[in-house]
Protein backbone atom coordinates (compact mmCIF):
# COMPACT_ATOMS: atom_id res chain seq x y z
CA UNK A 1 0.00 0.00 0.00
CA UNK A 2 2.87 2.44 1.16
CA UNK A 3 4.70 1.84 -2.68
CA UNK A 4 1.06 2.70 -3.96
CA UNK A 5 0.82 5.54 -1.76
CA UNK A 6 4.30 7.26 -2.73
CA UNK A 7 4.19 8.16 -6.32
CA UNK A 8 0.93 10.21 -5.14
CA UNK A 9 2.35 12.16 -2.84
CA UNK A 10 4.94 13.04 -5.43
CA UNK A 11 2.75 14.26 -7.91
CA UNK A 12 0.80 16.91 -5.22
CA UNK A 13 3.94 18.20 -3.97
CA UNK A 14 5.09 18.87 -7.66
CA UNK A 15 1.39 19.71 -8.52
CA UNK A 16 0.99 21.90 -5.09
CA UNK A 17 4.07 23.76 -5.70
CA UNK A 18 3.61 27.69 -6.55
CA UNK A 19 4.47 28.43 -10.41
CA UNK A 20 8.51 29.52 -10.88
CA UNK A 21 8.35 31.06 -14.34
CA UNK A 22 9.96 34.60 -14.09
CA UNK A 23 6.99 36.57 -15.43
CA UNK A 24 4.92 35.05 -12.51
CA UNK A 25 7.22 34.67 -9.70
CA UNK A 26 6.50 38.27 -8.65
CA UNK A 27 2.73 37.47 -8.04
CA UNK A 28 3.56 34.09 -6.10
CA UNK A 29 3.65 36.30 -2.57
CA UNK A 30 0.08 37.87 -3.43
CA UNK A 31 -1.78 34.85 -5.17
CA UNK A 32 -1.77 30.98 -4.23
CA UNK A 33 -3.11 28.74 -6.03
CA UNK A 34 -4.55 25.07 -4.89
CA UNK A 35 -5.25 22.06 -7.26
CA UNK A 36 -7.69 19.05 -6.19
CA UNK A 37 -6.86 16.19 -7.87
CA UNK A 38 -9.16 13.26 -8.50
CA UNK A 39 -8.08 9.84 -10.20
CA UNK A 40 -9.94 8.67 -13.18
CA UNK A 41 -9.14 5.74 -14.92
CA UNK A 42 -9.42 5.22 -18.49
CA UNK A 43 -12.14 3.32 -19.89
CA UNK A 44 -10.35 0.46 -20.84
CA UNK A 45 -8.68 0.11 -16.98
CA UNK A 46 -10.08 -2.59 -14.51
CA UNK A 47 -10.29 -2.09 -10.77
CA UNK A 48 -6.42 -4.42 -10.73
CA UNK A 49 -3.45 -2.50 -10.29
CA UNK A 50 -1.52 -4.98 -12.77
CA UNK A 51 -3.80 -3.63 -15.27
CA UNK A 52 -1.97 -0.36 -15.32
CA UNK A 53 -1.44 2.87 -13.68
CA UNK A 54 -4.31 5.36 -12.89
CA UNK A 55 -4.39 8.83 -14.60
CA UNK A 56 -4.68 11.59 -12.22
CA UNK A 57 -5.78 15.13 -13.12
CA UNK A 58 -6.69 18.06 -11.87
CA UNK A 59 -10.40 18.56 -11.48
CA UNK A 60 -10.41 21.68 -9.60
CA UNK A 61 -8.28 24.82 -8.72
CA UNK A 62 -9.13 27.42 -6.55
CA UNK A 63 -6.92 30.75 -6.67
CA UNK A 64 -6.70 33.50 -4.13
CA UNK A 65 -6.91 36.91 -5.25
CA UNK A 66 -4.48 39.26 -4.18
CA UNK A 67 -4.96 41.54 -1.38
CA UNK A 68 -4.78 45.39 -2.70
CA UNK A 69 -2.58 46.58 0.51
CA UNK A 70 -2.33 49.83 -1.30
CA UNK A 71 -5.72 51.75 -0.41
CA UNK A 72 -4.42 52.39 3.41
CA UNK A 73 -8.58 54.00 3.73
CA UNK A 74 -9.39 50.21 4.35
CA UNK A 75 -7.55 49.18 7.05
CA UNK A 76 -6.95 50.43 10.79
CA UNK A 77 -3.57 52.20 11.79
CA UNK A 78 -1.16 49.46 13.18
CA UNK A 79 -1.26 49.30 16.93
CA UNK A 80 1.78 50.61 18.55
CA UNK A 81 2.22 48.02 21.74
CA UNK A 82 5.06 49.95 22.88
CA UNK A 83 2.50 53.05 23.94
CA UNK A 84 -0.30 50.86 25.23
CA UNK A 85 -1.64 52.16 28.91
CA UNK A 86 -0.93 51.04 31.57
CA UNK A 87 -4.12 50.50 33.32
CA UNK A 88 -4.00 53.12 36.03
CA UNK A 89 -2.51 55.67 33.29
CA UNK A 90 -5.55 54.54 31.29
CA UNK A 91 -8.04 55.07 34.32
CA UNK A 92 -6.60 58.44 34.83
CA UNK A 93 -6.46 60.18 31.60
CA UNK A 94 -10.36 58.32 30.69
CA UNK A 95 -11.90 59.49 33.38
CA UNK A 96 -10.52 62.96 33.05
CA UNK A 97 -11.42 63.02 29.58
CA UNK A 98 -15.18 62.26 30.63
CA UNK A 99 -15.43 64.15 33.86
CA UNK A 100 -14.12 67.06 31.57
CA UNK A 101 -17.18 66.43 28.83
CA UNK A 102 -19.39 65.70 31.51
CA UNK A 103 -18.92 69.46 32.74
CA UNK A 104 -18.69 70.72 29.63
CA UNK A 105 -21.96 69.35 28.48
CA UNK A 106 -23.30 70.68 31.54
CA UNK A 107 -22.32 74.20 30.86
CA UNK A 108 -23.12 73.46 26.66
CA UNK A 109 -26.91 72.36 27.96
CA UNK A 110 -27.62 76.16 29.59
CA UNK A 111 -26.66 77.48 26.36
CA UNK A 112 -28.85 75.65 23.60
CA UNK A 113 -32.47 74.88 23.12
CA UNK A 114 -32.88 71.39 22.79
CA UNK A 115 -36.44 70.17 24.41
CA UNK A 116 -35.17 67.01 26.39
CA UNK A 117 -31.33 68.31 26.89
CA UNK A 118 -30.22 65.62 29.57
CA UNK A 119 -26.53 64.21 31.10
CA UNK A 120 -26.43 61.20 33.25
CA UNK A 121 -23.20 59.95 34.51
CA UNK A 122 -23.14 56.06 36.94
CA UNK A 123 -20.62 53.12 36.42
CA UNK A 124 -18.57 55.01 34.50
CA UNK A 125 -20.50 55.33 31.34
CA UNK A 126 -21.48 58.77 30.30
CA UNK A 127 -24.96 59.47 28.65
CA UNK A 128 -26.13 62.69 26.87
CA UNK A 129 -29.51 63.04 25.80
CA UNK A 130 -30.71 65.40 23.18
CA UNK A 131 -34.62 64.60 22.99
CA UNK A 132 -35.45 63.66 19.24
CA UNK A 133 -31.68 63.96 17.93
CA UNK A 134 -30.78 61.52 19.75
CA UNK A 135 -28.56 59.98 22.51
CA UNK A 136 -24.59 59.75 23.08
CA UNK A 137 -22.94 57.20 25.35
CA UNK A 138 -19.41 57.03 26.05
CA UNK A 139 -17.89 54.31 28.26
CA UNK A 140 -14.52 53.36 29.38
CA UNK A 141 -13.33 49.71 27.88
CA UNK A 142 -10.54 48.80 30.51
CA UNK A 143 -9.30 45.25 28.89
CA UNK A 144 -8.85 47.04 25.46
CA UNK A 145 -7.49 50.65 26.84
CA UNK A 146 -10.40 52.76 25.22
CA UNK A 147 -12.93 54.77 25.08
CA UNK A 148 -16.38 53.41 22.90
CA UNK A 149 -18.73 56.26 21.82
CA UNK A 150 -22.02 55.49 20.36
CA UNK A 151 -23.08 58.55 18.08
CA UNK A 152 -26.72 58.66 16.72
CA UNK A 153 -24.63 60.47 13.77
CA UNK A 154 -21.37 58.43 13.47
CA UNK A 155 -22.35 55.35 14.85
CA UNK A 156 -19.76 53.43 17.63
CA UNK A 157 -16.47 53.88 17.49
CA UNK A 158 -13.28 53.03 19.75
CA UNK A 159 -11.00 55.63 20.32
CA UNK A 160 -7.44 54.49 21.71
CA UNK A 161 -5.17 57.45 23.45
CA UNK A 162 -2.39 58.59 20.72
CA UNK A 163 0.74 59.65 23.33
CA UNK A 164 1.86 62.10 20.09
CA UNK A 165 -1.33 63.89 19.74
CA UNK A 166 -2.35 63.61 23.57
CA UNK A 167 -5.79 62.90 22.27
CA UNK A 168 -7.80 59.71 22.07
CA UNK A 169 -7.98 58.77 18.21
CA UNK A 170 -10.17 56.57 15.95
CA UNK A 171 -7.60 54.17 14.34
CA UNK A 172 -9.61 53.66 11.52
CA UNK A 173 -10.60 57.02 10.59
CA UNK A 174 -7.55 58.78 12.58
CA UNK A 175 -10.29 60.85 13.81
CA UNK A 176 -10.17 62.83 17.43
CA UNK A 177 -13.13 61.70 19.35
CA UNK A 178 -13.31 65.56 21.19
CA UNK A 179 -13.08 67.02 17.49
CA UNK A 180 -16.55 64.19 16.49
CA UNK A 181 -18.15 65.72 19.38
CA UNK A 182 -17.20 69.19 18.80
CA UNK A 183 -18.17 69.18 15.35
CA UNK A 184 -22.16 66.75 15.19
CA UNK A 185 -23.06 68.54 18.59
CA UNK A 186 -22.55 71.79 16.52
CA UNK A 187 -24.65 70.30 13.80
CA UNK A 188 -27.74 68.91 15.84
CA UNK A 189 -28.06 71.78 18.18
CA UNK A 190 -27.03 74.53 16.35
CA UNK A 191 -24.35 76.21 17.97
CA UNK A 192 -20.82 75.65 18.63
CA UNK A 193 -19.00 73.79 21.52
CA UNK A 194 -15.08 73.64 22.02
CA UNK A 195 -14.13 70.77 24.06
CA UNK A 196 -10.61 70.83 23.60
Amino acid sequence: MASKLLPLRRLSKRLLKPPSSPSSSSSTASRACLHILEASKSPHLSQNSHDGPRHWIASRSFCSSPLNLDDDTQIPAAIDYHSVLLEDEFHRLADSTIQDLQEKFEEYGDSVQVDDFDIDYGNEVLTLKLGDHGTYVLNKQTPNRQIWLSSPVSGPQRFDWDRSSQAWVYRRTKAHLLKILESELEELCGEPISLS
